[in-house]
């Protein structure tokens, strides 16, 4: 069995909790919420369970302060509302896991859950609950707060009690106190104006305290009588926040306090707001101007992002000195290993070492940095500002790298400056060191971009950047570098007018080539290949392959074999139907058949309705879109065997009632149906039947027809024969003239068979003439006619040798016409070709035939969204297209050029031409053609000629050069 992985694992016990969580609900009777949301994050139940077992449990998560915000950070929820979120977090699991965890973990049982599930979540002490002990808390207590912490606005423990009737009091924390006895206001009767000796003169009036009852004789006013005082309302107090009960929000305020002080008048503009700056381009472009480490380090991390994500934005022209600034800061690498620090400048003169010229480009940078004095690492380290400076100029370059993709950026750098070239010149000829990988690498693909656009110098060897790409992939043993070199060298001046001249490639770099060719590394295949393709487009390079034909160096024998093997690199097979003879329409017959002798008698002999029935299956037969009306589906009954119902005939059966007739017809065939067409005359049809072209016996065999015409009939013979053998006696007897031998029936007279007679002529259809008008042109002779007839008649099947008739006469006048059939049918009435096929109807029914087609298979190579072979396969053809076409221009070169520019002297062609082999490869011209082509390279290419319609029309090309070389 296949291990678990971890994450299957937690999926398994995470399903195994749930299931064991909802046996616990149904068994206690409460609802389980399987996935509950908080701040609309789901929850998982068996993580939150496990969160709290580890805190200590419900209880004691509850009586810690603010303990439950920390179980809703573990589950992200987020620091806005943090209390409610706390609070909701803890119903969750107070009301799916709480009673789950008495039961579970401290091995009790819960209290009922119409004190647990079905109240608040407000407080704890889960384990210790009863039904005695348990009181609801009020509607203040259970305000969710997700901490449960009960303090007072002092911090005490003790809760304050006011005085009866204090305003200060609180319904919330303190006693209720008897309201103060009420005291009827009683209005003071006496003078309402004192001396000032009697009331003294600091002293404020004091209320007057009526008596428990009224004067007598003294009536009150109802409103005063009936006045009862407004209860006192309790005042709500609220929490101070000071520095020790929240410092968090006391601060808070206090800022808040200090800003809104400070506000202005409105649509005042305070200096330095109003406007949103520079965009993030502009910003990132100034900061990495700037020279500060810390803007550069934020401008390259921009730069990068950007420049992945929306690289279309930064487009080299709308920013100038952004592509400046970047190659001059990866430059800035080289001071790291070298004692020289590059200065740019835009000057024609160019005097000092360490001086780069942007415009025209520095010659000699290797020689330059190969002079530099070499900076010496302790133990290979770095400190912590050449790590920062490291990592900068990684960045640089994958944001160069990223934004030279875009087409208009490569085409600015190369036409505005030279600045890149010597950025890759500088860049790649650095010490060999690990860390350089990726940058070397980002290079690489820096090049493939721009080169493009390059125009190499003549020979490409004087260009640096080449000489680079040619050892970097002559030396590296890294895939991926050898890959890019080989897609850059292929695209230099891709997209420019002048040709790509590969040229100065070393015999052993060619013989990597080779080998890369055998690997089963699709990517790198086409690399070479693509590569290989552009080196032999000109004739010098073929010649340099043909003159190491035999060497190790460059094998091209072995190298061509490769490529015809790489023609069917990815094919698929395919079937193709091809239509070998189209289909001819079936024409319906006009009228209905008549029936031959021997089916006749045989329906004589049969009783109604099974006569009817055989008669309709043989002259009639199915078809959906045909239809025939009853009367003359009835008529064409009556004429054919009313003559043979009369009563006073001996053996004479009558004929079935026209309804019983009708009804018959749908019983027998399956696509008929009687039916009623409407209009100014009712029609009724037969819809599903129609006539044959010709009648079949009961067993469903197709009668012959004799289509003979004679000179003056204007219609055929239509005599319908059994099979082809009574047909061909019908022909020589009835229109041939022959006769059986007396005493015989199986052998002719030819008395009369070499007789001349121009009338004497083949007149099947009317119109078929051999005698007369075949060629070669035919004696007007009964046995050249004879000998002619049997080819208008389909062949037979077995034994149809045996049933051939001769003509008997004298022995030079006897002839046996030749077999009617080959061996090998199973029935001779069943009709067969000359190869023992048995021939559709449709063929031998002139009415239609069908389509005559054929399945061929293919093996086709890959195609592109136009039709278009692609792919290795099309790229092994061009390669060997091109070879083909120039061995005879390089056997030229061989013999009377000059090819030291490849590294070859006159002295070294010459002894070329002394080798016996050589020589007599070069004494003929097809030689060559026949030394490369020839053996297994001709026959892939004829098989893939053949077999692969994608790729045929570029092999055939291929052939046909081969065939011209041969030829001289």
């Amino acid at each position: 069995m296949a291990p678990i992985d971890e994450e299957d694992s937690v999926q398994l016990d995470n399903v195994a909790f749930l299931k064991r969580l909802a046996i616990f609900h149904q068994q206690r009777g409460t609802a389980l919420d399987a996935a509950p949301r908080v701040n609309t994050k789901p929850i998982d139940l068996q993580k939150l369970y496990q969160v709290v077992l580890d805190l200590g449990g419900y209880d004691q998560v509850s009586r810690a302060k603010l303990e439950w915000r920390k179980v809703g950070q573990t589950f992200g929820l987020g620091s806005t509302n943090a209390a409610a979120y706390a609070f909701a977090l803890k119903t969750v699991y107070y009301k799916n896991l709480a009673a789950f965890e008495i039961k579970d973990r401290h091995d009790r049982e819960p209290p009922p859950k119409e004190i647990l599930e079905d109240v608040t979540a407000r407080g704890g002490d889960l384990l210790t609950r009863t039904v005695e002990n348990y009181s609801q808390p009020s509607i203040e207590d259970a305000e969710p707060s997700g901490d449960d912490e009960v303090t007072t606005p002092n911090g005490g423990d003790k809760m304050d009690i006011d005085e009866p009737g204090s305003g200060t009091g609180r319904s919330t924390r303190g006693l209720r106190q008897a309201p103060p006895q009420r005291v009827l206001f009683q209005p003071d009767l006496s003078s309402s104006r004192q001396t000032r000796t009697a009331t003294g003169h600091g002293q404020s009036p004091q209320p007057t305290t009526a008596p428990s009852a009224p004067h007598s004789g003294i009536s009150l006013p109802h409103s005063i009588s009936s006045y009862e005082p407004r209860p006192p309302f309790p005042l709500t107090l609220r929490g101070v926040t000071t520095p020790a009960n929240n410092s968090t929000r006391f601060y808070q305020q206090v800022n808040q306090q200090h800003i809104g002080s400070r506000r202005k008048a409105k649509n005042v503009t305070e200096p330095g707001s109003g406007f949103d700056g520079p965009n993030i381009y502009v910003r990132t472009l100034q900061a990495l101007k700037s020279g500060i480490p810390g803007e550069i380090r934020y401008a390259l991390h921009h730069l990068v992002k950007i420049s992945h994500e929306r690289g279309d934005k930064f487009r080299f022209e709308a920013f100038p000195g952004l592509a400046e600034a970047l190659i001059e800061y990866i430059m800035g690498i080289t001071s790291e290993y070298y004692a020289i620090d590059w200065r740019i400048t835009y000057m024609e003169d160019v005097t000092s070492d360490n001086v780069l010229d942007a415009i025209n480009g520095t010659p000699h940078l290797k020689e330059k940095m190969q002079c530099a004095k070499r900076i010496d690492f302790v133990d290979e380290l770095w400190d912590s500002e050449s790590v920062i400076h490291f990592e900068n100029v990684m960045q640089a370059g994958l944001a160069t790298r990223n934004l030279l993709h875009m087409e208009e950026n490569a085409q600015y750098l190369v036409r505005e400056t030279n600045l890149a070239r010597d950025m890759l010149t500088i860049v790649l000829n650095l010490p060999h060191d690990l860390r350089l990988t990726e940058l070397r690498h980002y290079m690489w693909d820096i090049a493939e971009c721009l080169v493009p656009y390059w125009v190499m110098p003549n020979p490409p060897r004087l260009d640096p950047l080449y000489q680079l790409l040619l050892n970097e992939m002559h030396e590296s043993s890294d895939r991926g570098a050898i890959i890019t070199c080989l897609r850059t060298l292929c695209r230099i001046s891709m997209n420019l007018t002048v040709n790509n001249n590969i040229s100065g490639v070393p015999p052993e770099t060619i013989s990597k080539l080779i080998n890369w060719c055998l690997l089963q590394d699709e990517e790198l295949v086409g690399a070479a290949l693509d590569f290989l393709y552009q080196y032999t487009a000109n004739p010098t390079h073929v010649a340099l392959l043909l003159y190491h034909h035999k060497s190790s160096k460059c094998p091209l024998p072995p190298l061509l074999c490769r490529l015809s093997s790489l023609l069917r690199y990815g094919e698929t097979e395919v079937q193709t139907k091809v239509i070998l003879q189209h289909a001819i329409p079936d024409i319906p017959a006009e009228t209905i058949p008549n029936v031959p002798a021997d089916l006749l008698k045989k329906l004589l002999q049969m009783d109604e309705p099974e006569r009817s029935n055989v008669w309709l299956k043989c002259v009639f037969e199915e078809h959906k879109d045909s239809e025939i009306t009853q009367i003359a589906l009835w008529h064409a009954y009556q004429a054919r065997f009313v003559q043979y119902s009369n009563p006073a005939a001996p053996n004479a059966t009558g004929l079935l009632p026209a309804a019983e007739f009708i009804k018959n017809v749908s019983i027998i065939f399956e696509t008929a149906t009687a039916q009623v067409v409407n209009g100014v005359q009712n029609k009724f049809i037969i819809k599903g039947i129609r006539p044959r072209r010709h009648p079949t016996d009961p067993r469903h065999h197709i009668y012959l027809r004799c289509l003979w015409k004679s000179p003056g009939q204007a219609n055929s013979c239509n005599e319908y024969l059994t099979n082809a053998d009574t047909l061909k006696h019908h022909l020589w007897q009835a229109h041939c003239g022959l006769k059986y031998k007396e005493g015989s029936t199986t052998q002719y007279s030819a008395d009369n068979t070499k007789i001349l007679n121009p009338k004497i002529d083949c007149y099947w259809e009317g119109n078929c003439h051999r005698l007369s008008e075949g060629i070669p042109r035919l004696e007007p002779t009964i046995y050249n006619l004879a000998r002619h007839i049997p080819i208008h008649i389909p062949h037979e099947g077995k034994d149809a040798q045996n049933k051939t008739s001769k003509i008997a006469s004298s022995s030079s006048n006897n002839f046996t016409p030749n077999k009617l059939g080959p061996k090998g049918a199973h029935d001779p009435r069943i009709l067969a070709d000359a190869k023992g096929l048995p021939i559709p109807r449709s063929e031998i029914d002139p009415g239609g035939k069908e389509a005559v087609s054929h399945y061929m298979t293919y093996y086709n190579t890959p195609v592109d969204e136009k039709g278009e072979p692609c792919g290795l396969s099309l790229t092994a053809a061009l390669i060997l297209r091109n070879i083909a076409r120039h061995v005879s221009k390089a056997r030229g070169i061989l013999r009377d050029g000059d090819l030291r520019d490849e590294g070859l002297s006159n002295f070294d062609l010459e002894n070329f031409l002394l080798n016996k082999d050589n020589a007599g490869l070069m004494a003929e011209p097809g030689k060559w053609m026949e030394y490369l082509f020839g053996g297994e390279v001709w026959e892939g290419l004829c098989w893939v000629m053949s077999y692969n319609r994608s790729l045929g029309g570029v092999v055939a090309d291929v052939l046909a050069l081969v065939r011209k070389g041969l030829e001289g």
